[in-house]
């Protein structure tokens, strides 16, 4: 069966004046290959329109008044057999389901419409959705196609096609039935607090390190209490796996990754399966992807990445949003209209010198006055904002608080997401401009007057949130969850599966 390889964004930890960095990489495939699973990236959904749009109701299975497909026996043994076992393969529920298929044909083929809406267009259902999750798959009937495949005796290959059509899936499918696995055995025990453990050290707990860090990765020698060569390696690669610092050395963020416990990683894995199965069929070609999570973005050509960058993205408490929109245009000096609950908490209390000092000017009086930072060097959204609708007023924009960008932990903003090279970005998507070339754009930028550049061509922005991903040969990654959204995403898919397998039994 085809499946497509669409890229992700990975963080490839470097090194630069001394300071680990995570440089943006792409891994993955061209789009026209089968399968190979992505590689320490962070795939890229496309969302619904700036809106959230609305989802198909979970399972209206069927009208009463349409006609349900009638089954053979040996489609029906095809049905149960899809239904015994791809709701647990799929990530669909966490636990096995003990509750048999329909025995009836009208019930099993109600089943199976609904395991069919569910992996291919998503578990929940329109209420499921927190506000935030801009991101919503478009309605699926899947009736049409199954009734063609029962009457053409051509049921495997719909059951093929039903997954998403993308190789990140597929990894993460894997991933899922491997780390199930070690659950079953009994996971990892939890590594104890302590000193941070560095190179030279010995003792119980250096073997207890070693033997949880044998258990993902089976290069490890599980015997031992010396930390040495091969131990600081094998650190190193699980500090890449989840997204730190690779030091070599065990402090209290690695600590606290190798402790997260092999259920929560199924969890977790199920969150991001369930967020490719809001994918639709294809990406825009041209595109701008953000991982929310990891606060990179990189720029798309089809299937080939052609910029990247670190970003900046929503502090928890201030959550980035999952959404998809177009940019249509780059503001250039662009003055901060402060939100008012900003203005409230942070910059009202602070005072009239400060305000003034920060080139702030307070518009209107009364109950309806507001703030508004002036464009220029002070700017919170710097020199560069760059527009795309959406419901939640977030954008991308340039910062002049630069220390960030040297630091792994990223999500410090207020929501929008801050840029590392914005006048990169700025210059790439005028590209084409007669009125923009990049001397045009210097100068107004130099002029300091507030001006709107409008693409030649609007570019799909992409606001995603991945966590774990597959490598190109099967390694499963992780990334830390700041919005606490994957187990609440995880529970949300169980409880939906069980509401709608009790549904389906009366």
């Amino acid at each position: 069966m085809y499946r497509s390889a669409i890229f992700a964004t990975a963080t490839l930890m470097t090194v630069s004046t001394g300071v680990a960095q995570n440089a943006p990489q792409s891994i993955l495939p061209p789009a026209a290959k089968p399968a190979p699973a992505p590689t320490p990236q962070v795939p890229v959904p496309q969302a619904t329109p700036a809106a959230p749009q609305a989802q198909a109701a979970p399972v209206p299975v069927v009208a009463p008044s349409v006609p349900l497909p009638q089954l053979s026996p040996e489609q029906a043994k095809q049905i149960t057999a899809m239904l015994a076992g791809g709701s647990f393969a799929q990530g669909l529920r966490h636990e096995a389901s003990a509750t048999p298929p329909p025995a009836d044909n009208d019930g099993l083929v109600r089943a199976a419409l609904d395991y069919a809406r569910a992996v291919h267009a998503g578990r929940l259902a329109t209420a499921d959705f927190q506000e935030d999750w801009g991101l919503r798959p478009a309605a699926y009937d899947p009736l049409p196609d199954f009734a063609a495949a029962v009457q053409g005796n051509r049921l495997a290959r719909w059951i093929a096609m039903l997954p998403p059509p993308y190789s990140g899936y597929d990894g993460l499918q894997k991933g899922l039935t491997a780390y199930r696995a070690i659950a079953a055995r009994g996971g990892w025990k939890t590594l104890a607090a302590g000193s941070d453990l560095v190179p030279g050290a010995k003792g119980p707990r250096v073997r207890a390190l070693r033997q949880r860090l044998a258990i993902e990765d089976k290069s490890v020698e599980p015997l031992g209490d010396v930390y040495d060569k091969e131990l600081t390696a094998a650190v190193q690669r699980a500090q890449r796996r989840y997204g730190l610092n690779p030091t070599g050395s065990v402090a209290t963020q690695t600590l606290a990754a190798l402790n997260v416990s092999a259920d929560n990683r199924v969890k977790q894995i199920m969150a991001n399966m369930e967020r490719w199965r809001w994918l639709p069929a294809e990406l825009a070609k041209k595109r701008i992807q953000v991982n929310i999570a990891a606060a990179v973005l990189t720029v798309f050509d089809g299937d080939q990445p052609i910029m990247s960058m670190k970003g900046v993205t929503g502090r928890p408490g201030d959550e980035t949003p999952m959404l998809q929109s177009s940019i249509h245009s780059v503001v250039l000096n662009p003055p901060w209209n402060v939100p008012s609950g900003i203005a409230e908490r942070e910059l009202w209390p602070k005072g009239a010198g400060y305000l003034k000092t920060n080139g702030f000017k307070v518009i209107g009086e009364g109950p309806n006055k507001r703030l508004q930072q002036q464009a220029g060097p002070l700017s919170a959204l710097g020199r560069y904002k760059f527009d795309f609708d959406n419901p939640y007023a977030v954008y991308l924009h340039d910062t002049p608080a630069q220390a960030k960008f040297a630091s792994f932990d990223r999500l410090a903003s207020h929501g929008c997401v801050r840029l590392e090279k914005p006048a990169d970005l700025a210059r790439l998507l005028l590209q084409g401009s007669p009125d923009w070339t990049p001397e045009a754009i210097q100068a107004t930028i130099a002029g300091g007057k507030t001006t709107r550049a409008k693409l030649p061509e609007a570019v799909t922005v992409y606001l995603l949130y991945w966590t774990a991903f597959a490598s190109a040969n099967g390694t499963m990654n992780f990334r830390a969850d700041p919005y606490n959204w994957d187990g609440i995403l995880a529970d949300k898919i169980e409880k939906r599966s069980a509401i709608q397998a009790a549904t389906i039994a009366r």
